[in-house]
């Protein structure tokens, strides 16, 4: 009896592949013969989920969109679902807790940061690419934007506040530390991302 394969799976399981090997190597070195390799799959069997390599490209960023969403939405949902009766210490630790997500902090997320930098620094010259990443950039405001106007319908942030101004300003300050941090590890530790993280959300909660 033939071996039934979930496509979904298979796709997915491909798509890990590229990150392997892109993390490893460098995305430049993702070519289909090396991600078949690392998948234990003949460049044929690739070639059957994947029309060429900017499809299995576009997938893989996506993939990877995917799993840093998930993460992310499940300490939004917690901070903001409706029923929510936390105070205001409380909400100000877990909404630290969910913007943290979005820095490199451990070994997991530093390197979804340097694969992510990798593949929106390919969508400058691949224009496959660029939804995913305007994509991602629109769904982080969303999401800062969301917070914030909870923050301030709870007290925690000034009324006279431009939300829509701080947001973007929250998304740079983010980006920009995970941009360092990746590059720079060493002078970008943890403990320093947190603190200038929790000294721009006190500069937040002060504002006139």
């Amino acid at each position: 009896m033939p071996k039934i394969v979930d496509p979904v799976a298979r796709r997915r399981a491909v798509a890990q592949a590229v990150l392997t090997v892109a993390a490893r190597h460098g995305l430049e070195h993702a070519s289909l013969r090396n991600v078949a390799e690392e998948a234990g799959l003949a460049i044929g069997s690739v070639r059957h989920y994947f029309a060429d390599h900017d499809e299995l490209m576009t997938f893989t960023m996506t993939e990877l969109s995917r799993r840093i969403d998930e993460r992310i939405r499940t300490h939004a949902e917690r901070l903001l679902a409706p029923d929510s009766r936390a105070d205001r210490a409380d909400r100000r630790a877990g909404t630290e807790g969910l913007l943290a997500e979005f820095l490199p902090l451990d070994e997991v997320r530093r390197q979804e940061s340097a694969l992510w930098l990798a593949f929106t620094s390919a969508a400058l010259t691949r224009p496959e690419l660029r939804p995913c990443a305007a994509e991602m950039q629109a769904n982080l405001h969303t999401l800062l934007t969301r917070v914030l106007h909870e923050a301030q319908r709870a007290g925690g942030l000034p009324g006279s506040a431009d939300v829509e101004l701080e947001s973007t300003r929250l998304a740079a300050v983010l980006d920009g530390l995970t941009l360092q941090a990746t590059l720079l590890p060493d002078h970008y530790p943890p403990k320093l991302l947190r603190q200038v993280l929790r000294r721009h959300l006190d500069a937040l909660t002060t504002a006139n």
